[in-house]
């Protein structure tokens, strides 16, 4: 069975609580999506890193109950820390 975009969401929040978690249904079934997260916890850690991170946040989930996962990670830019508006 799919795992629902919001269980994906609360997994990743869980195992890094800063992060601003953006989920999309690439295909319209339920199964391959596309993450996008914002952490600061990314700070000095590389892309790869950052990709094990949430992959480890997932806890064992992927290929099973989540099909497919494109990852977008980044680190927050000064504004979004600030939560200062341009």
């Amino acid at each position: 069975m799919p795992m629902p975009s919001d269980e994906i969401e609360h997994l990743i929040k869980e195992a890094i609580p800063d992060a601003q978690v953006r989920i999309h249904d690439l295909a319209g079934d339920n199964d391959h999506f596309q993450a996008e997260v914002i952490s600061s916890f990314f700070i000095g850690k590389s892309r790869i890193q950052q990709h094990q991170m949430v992959y480890q946040a997932l806890q064992g989930k992927m290929g099973g109950e989540l099909h497919a996962l494109a990852l977008k990670t980044s680190i927050p830019t000064p504004t979004q820390i600030t939560g200062e508006s341009s």
